[in-house]
């Protein structure tokens, strides 16, 4: 689906983190709806580097891109000479800024800090010396266990990550106080969907136990699982909300998410039903109580206002489009 009409011929887009789950839906996006745009992805690549706490420190993954025809740049973004080559070889018209230590359980505060803010700031900065729009990811980790609905303005992180995402946030505030491009920080909420496989363990819940399913497992939930309640929000929305943040004098921080909290019991009965099971779930200690959110819920009235956002897909109807690729994936890569 195609979600705005402007014509984006002769138009340059960077997409940062480009080979990573929703840097990689993008460019696809673009190079489907948008032939004429010329689309450069920039990622770090996986090179089997991990944080201390053994996952591995970039997500992007090759895979994610073959059918993509658009240029490939691999670079970090704290990259210094890199960027200032970016600003000096290219003209960009917009920056989706997708790229981050993304792994909410990582310890590594010095690189989280540096990668997800003192970088950003540097991109930032590359976005006004080439008069583009900016676009880039914030997050619902910036709420921690603030109470539900979350609300812009209420934020509580209680990890690393979060602050992160909240400092990212406050400077962009102060970029749009001072600059006159648009800059629009979108706070994703849990998000699901095609190419995010290679995330490993922190792809989302629905692909791994989809993948548990498939594999004849019983289906394996913390203990009160049908009251861990998340918002839960398929790719296809965040492309949307992503797309419509393209447009002039939308700059401001919203909440990409449903405003429907749903459960981790919900996710396995919809599998199930989608994929002709009915194995017995079996229910484990939950070991993350205290440091674990139990309920997340979108508050996105400003986002369908300033953005005309609207979700498209419930839980069910999301989870039945992305079963194909579930089922694929586990062929080709897990089994």
């Amino acid at each position: 689906m195609r979600y705005i009409e402007d014509d984006l011929q002769d138009k340059t887009i960077l997409i940062t983190g480009g080979a990573g789950f929703i840097g990689s839906n993008l460019a696809f996006y673009f190079q489907k709806n948008h032939p004429d745009a010329k689309v450069v992805v920039l990622d770090s690549f996986r090179s089997g580097e991990t944080l201390s706490n053994g996952n591995l420190k970039s997500f992007g993954h090759f895979k994610n891109l073959i059918g993509f025809e658009g240029e490939i740049i691999s670079g970090d973004i704290n990259d210094k000479d890199l960027l200032l080559d970016l600003e000096v070889n290219y003209d960009f018209d917009y920056i989706f800024h997708e790229a981050a230590i993304s792994d909410t359980t990582a310890q590594e505060q010095d690189l989280m800090i540096k990668t997800n803010v003192n970088a950003f700031k540097d991109l930032l900065d590359l976005a006004v010396a080439h008069n583009a729009n900016m676009i880039y990811a914030s997050s619902a980790a910036t709420y921690g266990n603030a109470e539900s609905p979350q609300r812009v303005g209420r934020e509580a992180p209680n990890n690393v990550y979060g602050f992160s995402k909240l400092s990212m946030d406050h400077l962009s505030r102060d970029y749009m106080k001072k600059c006159d491009i648009s800059i629009v920080g979108l706070r994703y909420f849990n998000v699901y969907g095609k190419r995010e496989y290679f995330k490993n363990s922190t792809a989302s819940m629905v692909l791994q136990f989809g993948h548990q399913i498939l594999a004849g497992k019983n289906p394996r939930l913390f203990e009160g699982s049908d009251k861990i309640l998340r918002d839960f929000i398929y790719i296809e929305d965040i492309v949307q909300a992503n797309i419509k943040a393209m447009q002039p004098k939308r700059s401001g921080i919203y909440n990409v998410g449903t405003a429907k909290a749903r459960s981790f019991q919900d996710i396995v009965d919809i599998l199930q039903k989608e994929l002709g099971t009915s194995l017995e779930c079996e229910y484990i200690p939950n070991p993350f109580i205290g440091s674990y959110q139990f309920h997340t819920e979108a508050d996105i009235a400003t986002t369908k206002e300033a953005l005309g956002y609207e979700p498209a897909y419930e839980m069910e109807e999301g989870i039945k489009a992305y079963v194909p690729e579930i089922k694929r994936i586990y062929e080709t890569e897990v089994k």
